[in-house]
C-alpha cells in the first residue's frame, strides 16, 4: 500500500508541475513588437506623385523600399501639387497630427518656379520647422537647387537656403531631391530620359532612382526616431 501511495504521490507532484508550467506559458507576455514609425512627407507635386499612377509616386516607392529593408513604417502623403512654402506653413500644424513621429520636408520648388524672394522661402521653411520642433517631431530637410536662368545672384541666394537653415537649426539635410538622377550641378533638363514631358517631374524610373539615393538618409531619420532622438 505504501508503494502504491508513494507512486501516486509522485505522479501527482509531476502532474502539478506540468500544469504549473503550462499555465505559466499561457500567461507569459509575448515579446514586444517594434512600434510602427509614422512619417509625414510634406511637400508639393514632387512628393504627391504628379503625372504618375499611384504606385509609382515618390511616397509609395519610398514606402516599398523601406519595407523591403525591414522597416515597419507608414508614410502619409502630404504632397499638394502647386503648393509653395507658404502653403506648407499654413497646413503644417494640422498635418503634424499626434501620431506623426517624423517629417520629410520637401518644399520650395514652386517658390523657385515663381521666382519668389528666397528670403521669404527661407522664412516659411523656418516656420514649418518651428511647428515640428514644438511638436517634438524629427525632421529631414530635403533641398533643391535653382537653375541658372534666374541669374547667378538669385541662384546663389536660393541654393543657400537649405544648407543655411540646416546649419542654424541643426537639422539633417539631404541637399538635393534630384540627386539620384542628376550629375553634380545638373538640372532636370540633363536627365530627360528620367523625366516626364514637362521636364519638371520625374517619371517612374526617375522616382525609383531618387528613392534609392535618398533611402539611406530616410533610414537614418527612422533610426533617430527609434532611439528617441
Amino acid at each position: 500500500m505504501m508503494n502504491v501511495m508513494s507512486r501516486y504521490g509522485a505522479g501527482a507532484r509531476v502532474h502539478k508541475l506540468l500544469m504549473a508550467l503550462i499555465c505559466a506559458g499561457c500567461f507569459a507576455t509575448p515579446p514586444a513588437a517594434a512600434d510602427e514609425v509614422n512619417l509625414l512627407a510634406l511637400g508639393d507635386s514632387l512628393t504627391q506623385g504628379y503625372g504618375l499612377v499611384e504606385g509609382d509616386g515618390f511616397v509609395p516607392q519610398l514606402h516599398d523600399w523601406l519595407r523591403e529593408r525591414g522597416h515597419d513604417v507608414r508614410i502619409v502623403n502630404g504632397g499638394v501639387s502647386g503648393d509653395t512654402t507658404a502653403g506648407g506653413l499654413s497646413r503644417a500644424d494640422w498635418s503634424l497630427t499626434p501620431d506623426i513621429d517624423g517629417m520629410i520636408l520637401t518644399l520650395g520648388g514652386n517658390d523657385l518656379l515663381r521666382g519668389l524672394d528666397p528670403s521669404v522661402t527661407q522664412r516659411n521653411l523656418n516656420g514649418i520647422l518651428s511647428v515640428a520642433e514644438a511638436k517634438g517631431v524629427e525632421v529631414l530637410l530635403v533641398g533643391l537647387r535653382a537653375p541658372g536662368n534666374y541669374g547667378p545672384a538669385y541662384k546663389a541666394a536660393f541654393d543657400a537656403i537649405y544648407p543655411d537653415i540646416a546649419k542654424a537649426r541643426a537639422v539633417p539635410l539631404y541637399p538635393d531631391f534630384f540627386a539620384g538622377i542628376l550629375p553634380e550641378g545638373g538640372t532636370p533638363s540633363d536627365a530627360k530620359d528620367l523625366m516626364q514631358q514637362d521636364g519638371i517631374h520625374p517619371n517612374a524610373a526617375g522616382v525609383a532612382l531618387i528613392v534609392e539615393a535618398i533611402g539611406p538618409t530616410i533610414e537614418q531619420l527612422i533610426a533617430r526616431i527609434e532611439s528617441g532622438g
